[in-house]
């Protein structure tokens, strides 16, 4: 079973230690005590909406960079147990938007074009 809290506590711990910040200055920073957010990072206790915000926060991380790359991990997570199960994948899987360069979106009067490295990807403005 994938447990959607260990994959965002593994995550949170990952954006640390990008950062090189211990557990204390986030803590501090985010104003949670340093064992509950010790406890979030091991996948023991669920983070509120309220709580992952103050976490984001501190580590000047947007909530949705953060839900992207849980989301990413999750749908890692649901192949490698599909493939083990000796599930057939379902087609067609979704291409990650982490290889989506942000410096190549190019915006027109009614169409937006999100270009990735093999494909182009279009987004009708509603």
């Amino acid at each position: 079973m994938i447990l959607l809290r260990r994959l965002l506590g593994d995550v949170l711990r990952r954006q640390r230690q990008r950062q090189g910040r211990t557990l204390r200055e986030v803590s501090s920073s985010a104003r949670v005590s340093l064992g509950y957010l010790s406890e979030v990072e091991r996948g023991q206790k669920e983070a509120s909406s309220e709580l992952l915000s103050a976490i984001c926060d501190a580590l000047d991380v947007r909530m949705s960079e953060l839900m992207r790359e849980v989301s990413d991990e999750l749908s890692l997570a649901e192949l490698a147990q599909s493939a083990a199960a000796s599930e057939p994948v379902p087609a067609p899987v979704r291409p990650m938007l982490n290889s989506v360069s942000m410096a190549s979106v190019a915006v027109g009067p009614e169409r937006v074009t999100i270009k990735a490295p093999a494909e182009a990807v279009n987004v009708v403005a509603a």
